[in-house]
């Protein structure tokens, strides 16, 4: 099993930076994806970017491309998100995720989430 803990959340004003980490412990062994994902208040929770086992590829969504940055320490254990320009709409509990392949079978991950809030 993995176990994944966010910290660096908090209460940034529009137009602010933030960094998230995510650290992984327990048997994080062999190649695997993590990504992060936001739910805003009252909503569902939603893909915000994904960065590759071996860390040469990410992905966003397009609300936060250009703003945001993921990133994998050398280790791979630990992964990073750099906020930017945050707006109102970054509002929300962002949860770190793995993703691996055990036993041929794809298996995900989940922290408890970090408080991210962006007053209007």
């Amino acid at each position: 099993q993995v176990q994944l803990v966010e910290s660096g959340g908090g209460l940034v004003q529009a137009g602010g930076s933030l960094r998230l980490s995510c650290a992984a412990s327990g048997r994080t062994f062999g190649n695997h994806a993590m990504a992060w994902f936001r739910q805003p208040p009252g909503k569902e929770r939603e893909f915000v970017g994904a960065i590759k086992w071996n860390g040469d590829t990410t992905f966003y969504a397009s609300s936060v491309k250009g703003r945001f940055t993921i990133s994998r320490d050398s280790a791979e254990n630990t992964v990073y998100l750099q906020m930017s320009n945050l707006k109102p709409e970054d509002t929300g509990v962002y949860v770190c995720n793995l993703n691996r392949f055990e036993r041929g079978s794809p298996v995900d991950y989940w922290g408890q989430g970090t408080q991210v809030t962006v007053p209007g």
